[in-house]
């Protein structure tokens, strides 16, 4: 991470990128980092939601293109289970999206949407709500904005 760190703005960009995909670190570490190396809290705002915002996508159209027989085949998980988790979603929907930044569920929340099929525009939209209000939090934190 601090290879990353380094690299400023382009670093934290790459950090939060791959942090919302299936790369397990702390997006949230590499902000603060690079917000208090930096002292920009517009630029880390910009890249830090892009990055995590686009990793969020990537990770949803992942869930996009499974399928429901290669989850069954290659993680044996029974069809029940599938149809149930498919009724939580079905339930809160894309409004889920919001809580995509939450360390450890955030990411199988954004894959389960695309799994599930929510609709890709208002699932990328909350996604993108929910990346920009919690570093936007970090820097009202931190006194920086």
């Amino acid at each position: 991470m601090e290879f990353l760190e380094g690299l400023g703005l382009i670093g934290l960009f790459i950090g939060t990128f791959l942090a919302a995909t299936i790369f397990p670190f702390s997006s949230d570490a590499l902000y603060l980092a690079v917000l208090a190396a930096t002292g920009n809290p517009v630029g880390c705002l910009v890249y830090g939601t892009l990055g995590n915002w686009l990793g969020s996508v990537v990770t949803f159209w992942m869930g996009w293109i499974g399928r429901w027989e290669w989850i069954e085949k290659w993680f044996h998980v029974k069809p029940e289970t599938l149809q149930r988790q498919k009724e939580k979603i079905d339930r809160f929907g894309v409004w889920l999206a919001l809580i995509c930044w939450v360390p450890f569920i955030g990411d199988v929340i954004a894959i389960a949407l695309g799994f599930y099929k929510t609709p890709p525009g208002r699932t990328c939209l909350l996604l993108f709500i929910g990346k920009l209000l919690r570093f936007l939090v970090w820097n009202l934190v931190y006194g920086l904005f």
